[in-house]
C-alpha cells in the first residue's frame, strides 16, 4: 500500500445524514452507517457522457461492500459534511476514475436534482440516499482505481437502456431507476 493510500484509509470517511426534507441531521462514518437500517444520507450520482454521446459504464470492483461487479453509470459518491456536491462530484471523478472534470457550463449538470432512492442488496446491505444525478461531458478514457472499478466501457445509450431491461439483476438499482427517469436528451453531451 502507498503512503498516499495509508493516509487516505486512516481518514475517516463521514456521510451526511438528512430527513425526509434533505435538512442536515448531522453526520456518521461511512463505515458504520451501510448496513441493514442505514439511516437516510446525501450521496451523488455521476453518468460521464462522450462528446460523440457515447456513455460511460463501469463495473464495480470485487472488493465493493455493496452491489460488487454489477455494472452501474460511472461514478457515485458521497460529498463530505460541508463540501459543495459539485465539488464532491469532480473530487470522486479524480479518485475513482482518474478523470479532470472540466469547470465551463455543460461539462458537468445537474439532470435529477431530487433524485431519491432505497435500495437492499443481496447481503442485506440497504442504500437509502438522497442522491443528485450528475451528467459530465469528457473526451478522455478514464483510469479507474481498481480497488473502486474493475472494467469500463464507452456504449450507446440506447444500447444500455436494452442491456438494463434484459438483464437487471446485472446492473446497480440505482442506474436502472435512473435510466427510468433520464430522457435521452440528460445522456447527450450537448443537453443542458
Amino acid at each position: 500500500m502507498s503512503t498516499d493510500a495509508a493516509e487516505e484509509d486512516a481518514v475517516e470517511e463521514l456521510v451526511q445524514l438528512v430527513d425526509d426534507h434533505g435538512r442536515l441531521l448531522g453526520s456518521a462514518p461511512k463505515a458504520t452507517v451501510h448496513g441493514p437500517n442505514t439511516p437516510l444520507h446525501l450521496a451523488f450520482s455521476c453518468h460521464v457522457v462522450s462528446p460523440q454521446g457515447l456513455v460511460l459504464v463501469t463495473r464495480r470492483s470485487l472488493a465493493k461492500k455493496t452491489w460488487p461487479g454489477v455494472w452501474t453509470n460511472a461514478f457515485c459518491g458521497h460529498p463530505a459534511p460541508g463540501e459543495p456536491t459539485e465539488a464532491a462530484v469532480r473530487r470522486r471523478a479524480v479518485q475513482e476514475l482518474g478523470l479532470q472534470l472540466g469547470s465551463s457550463p455543460g461539462k458537468l449538470d445537474a439532470v435529477l436534482p431530487h433524485f431519491r432512492y432505497r435500495a437492499v442488496d443481496a447481503s442485506g446491505t440497504v442504500e437509502n440516499e438522497l442522491c443528485p444525478v450528475f451528467r459530465a461531458v469528457i473526451d478522455v478514457d478514464p483510469s479507474p482505481d481498481p480497488q473502486e472499478v474493475a472494467e469500463w466501457v464507452w456504449t450507446e445509450p440506447a444500447e444500455l437502456r436494452r442491456a438494463v431491461a434484459a438483464a437487471p439483476y446485472a446492473f446497480s438499482p440505482w442506474l436502472a431507476l435512473q435510466l427510468q427517469e433520464l430522457d435521452a436528451p440528460a445522456l447527450s453531451p450537448g443537453a443542458g
